[in-house]
């Protein structure tokens, strides 16, 4: 492998699996697809680590390679999330060669809350960076100096990549194998590892949905069923029919349960189906009439609200 890339992704001790694994999938499926058409793999993969084997936050002991010298051709080092980070940033010798190490690389990518172990050798200062939604507040208070937005999925700043949790990393990986190898080679990584459409990096890592259903148990059916009927009446009184509940009765639990009214829930669910869809290719005109705007004018009013551009122009970015 003369020309590949060297990819090295740093494992510690409870360091979150997934963020390892996730990303090193990615680009070992992405030198399978080369294989497959008789080209030289593209990658180099090395988990490195202080020690030889490292346990993760799950358990699953991962076998590591002695940290590199800092003298080395380095495309890309990963570093990864999760509660081990905290220890890791108190760690002098590994600070130090992560800082170094980035110096080195081409790029530079942290997963999930990885960004803190990258933003304590000083990296990240003056620079725009994400991570797990869950520690946007901690990070924002112990690294004021780093422009931490806290909505999308990955972002690059120059030669760093930052991600948000967890999943958020296989996404960014794929981001990257289209940067090297181009659309074709990572949407045949993404299909091979069943992803179902690869999220673009200003993509929200909330879901309104998750959020509906993470605040109203009680209404779980009752959002379900909306998601499936988005073209239908979603009246108040055909939602209070469907939940069995009168419509001031239904009005009155649905506000305080999610905080919304209904016509604002159905909005959200129209909104979040309208975006994949525009995401995966779909015209304005056929998402509208899908997900039950009645209009386009009334789906880019929605657009606006909530993204601040249109329909058309978010299709085009994304």
């Amino acid at each position: 492998m003369p020309n590949a890339r060297n990819i090295e992704i740093l494992a510690f001790a409870d360091a979150q699996v997934l963020d390892i694994s996730g990303p090193l999938q990615v680009f070992s499926s992405a030198n399978d697809f080369a294989a497959a058409r008789s080209a030289p793999a593209p990658y180099r993969l090395t988990i490195v680590g202080m020690s030889s084997q490292i346990r993760t936050s799950s358990g699953l002991v991962l076998a590591a390679e002695p940290l590199p010298e800092h003298c080395r051709h380095l495309d890309t080092l990963v570093i990864p999330g999760g509660w081990g980070v905290n220890a890791a940033c108190e760690d002098p010798e590994l600070v130090e060669w992560v800082g170094q190490s980035s110096a080195q690389a081409r790029r530079t990518v942290s997963v999930c809350s990885g960004a803190f172990l990258l933003a304590t050798t000083g990296v990240l200062n003056g620079r725009r960076a994400v991570t797990h939604w869950q520690r946007c507040a901690e990070f924002s208070q112990r690294f004021p100096d780093v422009r931490l937005e806290p909505d999308p999925i990955f972002i690059r700043d120059g030669a760093f990549w930052t991600s948000a949790g967890v999943t958020a990393g296989i996404d960014l990986a794929l981001a990257l194998v289209e940067a090297d190898l181009g659309r074709e080679a990572a949407l045949a990584v993404a299909r091979q590892l069943v992803v179902f459409f690869k999220r673009p990096g200003g993509q929200s890592q909330f879901s309104a949905t998750l959020v509906l259903q993470e605040s109203a148990t009680r209404f779980d059916r009752l959002h379900a069923w909306i998601l499936e009927n988005l073209r239908s009446d979603l009246s108040l009184i055909r939602l209070a029919e469907q939940a069995n509940m009168s419509a001031r009765s239904f009005c009155r639990h649905y506000l305080s349960e999610t905080g919304l009214t209904p016509a604002r829930g159905v909005e959200q669910i129209r909104f979040e189906t309208a975006r994949r869809m525009l995401e995966q290719g779909n015209s304005v005109g056929r998402v509208a009439a899908h997900c039950g705007f009645g209009s386009d004018e009334t789906m880019r009013r929605c657009f606006l609200r909530y993204v601040g551009i249109t329909p058309q122009a978010y299709r085009e970015r994304f």
